[in-house]
């Protein structure tokens, strides 16, 4: 009999012997293997779709490190190509995306957008033939607000624009997010018959909303999706991550349906253990700056993390994605504190 994965155990709530741990891109190009399997593909969406590579990279971190989980190669701007946007990535400077489709275009391209995305599909059930069966494999989407400011500004900016927009044209975003909220809920239930065992929404940017504008834009959708993902009969946990968004973290883990809440660097610790007070398992917030950094100051703060909120269900995690340049031994360093164990396999398998 398998044993049940520890990742999938603490967002059920148990309080371990210590915590699982994974860390947000963790895939990606602090590997070198990564780096050389990225120049097989000519570009990177062709990357992202081609579910061999894919699945490899998602392989990669846990051939080298024990984590408890992995999260599927991929993209949160897959979903606008799939919706008919252009999307493309510009070396150096990151992802482009052309002009936003008329919102009855979008909409009438929810029920075929999943279709487009079947190989993301292919890569979890790739990954899941492979991995050990106590590791958990962990799907994921962008969150409608975060996927809609690069729909409406067509680049990564400051997000000035979108939350400009968001005043400007409340009814046209509103209509915006809920072909977002439709699809999105589409891909997930898709990933999870694929093999996905827990799910992730990455708000990436709930920084700096007020708090009428965070309940209508991040805390609503975030609900509909978890209710339609749960219509669909679909029942593997969720973990939400509203980054950014500080003490209105508070109010969306009391009121969005998720069984886990990540929290970025600046959490507290107070504010973390009330959250887990209130029947929430706990996931973050490392500071990925510190994980580059490295040094005594990352085992002090892995210790205080550990002591912090290691008593409620909690998931070791960043409260960021890795760095790039980040080196492989303060990945192997605080992987080695968190589970006690020394990490053996530091070259690629």
């Amino acid at each position: 009999m398998s044993e049940t994965p520890r990742l999938l155990r603490a967002l059920a709530g148990e309080t371990l012997d210590r915590p699982p741990i994974w860390f947000m891109r963790q895939a990606g190009r602090s590997l070198p293997e990564y780096r050389e399997l990225r120049t097989r593909a000519k570009d990177f969406m062709a990357f992202c779709f081609n579910p061999e590579m894919a699945a490899e990279a998602t392989l990669q971190p846990m051939r080298r490190f024990p984590m408890d989980g992995a999260i599927v190669f991929a993209d949160i701007l897959l979903l606008p190509q799939a919706l008919g946007q252009e999307v493309w990535f510009e070396a150096g400077e990151g992802p482009r995306l052309g002009a936003l489709p008329p919102i009855q275009a979008l909409r009438d391209a929810v029920e075929g957008s999943t279709v487009k995305l079947a190989n993301i599909g292919e890569t979890l059930s790739r990954v899941r033939a492979e991995l050990e069966s106590d590791r958990a494999l962990i799907g994921f989407a962008g969150a409608p607000w975060t996927v809609a400011t690069y729909m409406i500004e067509g680049r990564g900016s400051q997000r000035e624009a979108a939350r400009t927009y968001a005043y400007q044209h409340p009814e046209a975003l509103d209509a915006l997010l809920d072909v977002l909220v439709d699809s999105t809920a589409r891909y997930l239930v898709m990933q999870a018959r694929a093999g996905a065992q827990a799910l992730k929404l990455f708000e990436s940017w709930a920084e700096n909303l007020a708090e009428d504008v965070f309940e209508r834009i991040v805390v609503g959708p975030h609900t509909r999706i978890v209710q339609q993902v749960r219509a669909a009969g679909v029942d593997v946990p969720f973990i939400g991550f509203p980054r950014g968004c500080g003490a209105l973290v508070e109010n969306y883990a009391a009121k969005v349906p998720v069984q886990g809440v990540a929290l970025d660097t600046q959490a507290s610790f107070a504010m973390g253990r009330r959250i887990q007070a209130d029947g929430k398992t706990i996931q973050g917030a490392l500071d990925n700056l510190l994980l580059r950094a490295g040094g005594p100051a990352l085992d002090a703060r892995v210790d205080a993390l550990l002591e912090a909120w290691g008593q409620g269900p909690y998931i070791f995690n960043l409260g960021h994605g890795v760095i790039p340049d980040t080196p492989l031994e303060h990945i192997a360093q605080v992987v080695a504190r968190v589970t006690g164990k020394p990490v053996t396999r530091m070259a690629a398998a």
